[in-house]
């Protein structure tokens, strides 16, 4: 976020955050899980959209189980929610452990040295939880992603150290790939870890995973993309809300002649009398460089006055340009919707060619922030 608060006639974009539909995402999932716990990952400032106000109204809604990936942001979210679990995903660092008992964080442990270096410090420091139980950890379970994981050879060698803290999770992840389906060994092989621990709570569905029929839930999913409109079951209709609207504002109108060019490369050229909108948005504010190919042919597209408007020459760092021709009249100061309704978080993502929790993360910086409150 920006250290300074940027006011709405300061900024070339505002972005809109709508926190009732958030939480309309997250109690529809609750509803999709049953009796599974619906957790919320948090992580990268909520997905870009800001931890704070994220994390306030999902447990304000009644959220209770959080997800971050690092320290720091666990320590924020432990001020906000004084009675919620709290798993760090990115495991822990050397010498770092004092950090997660100072804060009650539950760190997710993905190898044998950080399981050694955990129970070390249990074992030595004395610490306990707030309520004077031993401190927490979860276990992340490699059963074929091969990322970051335990394997069952792992769990052979750090036998002797789970009894060292108290296991409350175990966590896995599935890979897919097109035109496969390797799910069905990859729960075989979660299954026959997780039976090392009986009676622990496990965790391997993420947003899309949810919808797969195939994924167990067991006791608790942990949806990220999903909780912020994106489409957690691609090719078929979304059935999340949109969370997230921005708009970008006109900076100048410009007429070109058949034949001009426009852009730092001059590559793109009117076949026509065109009317072009500059736009206070640029790859700094988490317009991709990829919506346009810096050639004839545009790729991205804009809303202006209800009418789809291409990007046309490259996108700059601050600015970019629309062919308004086809839209009605336009002028300085009005506004343009990058994504909203019309245009969602993955349709722009897919015209970048990138994924929707990527393009997420990427946005607002410098925008104003609107929060819709729950």
């Amino acid at each position: 976020m920006p250290s300074v608060e940027i006011s709405p006639l300061e900024a070339g974009c505002v972005l809109t955050v709508d926190l009732s539909a958030l939480v309309a995402n997250w109690r529809t999932l609750q509803t999709v899980c049953g009796e599974a716990e619906c957790g919320a990952a948090v992580k990268a400032d909520a997905y870009g959209l800001g931890l704070e106000p994220v994390a306030k109204a999902l447990h304000d809604a009644g959220c209770r189980t959080f997800f971050v990936a690092h320290v720091f942001e666990g320590r924020t979210l432990r001020a906000l929610a004084p009675d919620a679990d709290i798993y760090v995903l990115d495991g822990l660092r050397p010498g770092a452990a004092a950090a997660y008992a100072d804060h009650a964080l539950r760190p997710v442990l993905g190898s044998v040295p950080e399981m050694e270096d955990f129970g070390q410090f249990c074992a030595t420091s004395g610490r306990r939880w707030p309520d004077g139980s031993s401190l927490k950890a979860a276990l992340r379970l490699d059963a074929g992603r091969r990322q970051l994981g335990l394997s069952a050879y792992d769990l052979d060698r750090a036998d002797h150290l789970a009894p060292l803290f108290d296991v409350t999770l175990l966590l896995g992840e599935i890979a897919r790939r097109d035109g496969e389906d390797p799910a069905e060994a990859q729960i075989d092989a979660f299954d026959a870890m997780r039976a090392r621990f009986p009676g622990r709570r496990a965790s391997l569905a993420n947003s899309s995973a949810i919808f797969l029929d195939a994924i167990p839930l067991y006791d608790l999913v942990r949806p990220g993309y999903a909780l912020y409109g994106g489409n957690p079951t691609p090719g078929r209709p979304n059935p999340m809300r949109p969370v997230v609207t921005l708009e970008a504002k006109i900076i100048q109108m410009r007429i070109l002649e058949p034949g001009m060019r426009i852009g730092e490369d001059l590559a793109w050229k009117a076949k026509g009398p065109r009317r072009i909108a500059l736009v206070a948005a640029g790859f700094a504010d988490g317009l991709p460089i990829a919506m346009t190919d810096n050639k004839a042919r545009s790729g991205g597209v804009a809303l202006a006055q209800g009418r789809r408007c291409a990007f046309v020459g490259p996108i700059a760092m601050d600015h970019a340009a629309l062919d308004v021709s086809d839209a009605g009249y336009l002028e300085r100061g009005e506004t343009v919707e990058l994504i909203g309704k019309t245009i969602t978080i993955d349709d722009f993502a897919a015209q970048a060619g990138m994924r929707g929790a990527e393009a997420l993360v990427h946005l607002g910086r410098r925008c104003h922030r609107r929060y819709r409150q729950a």
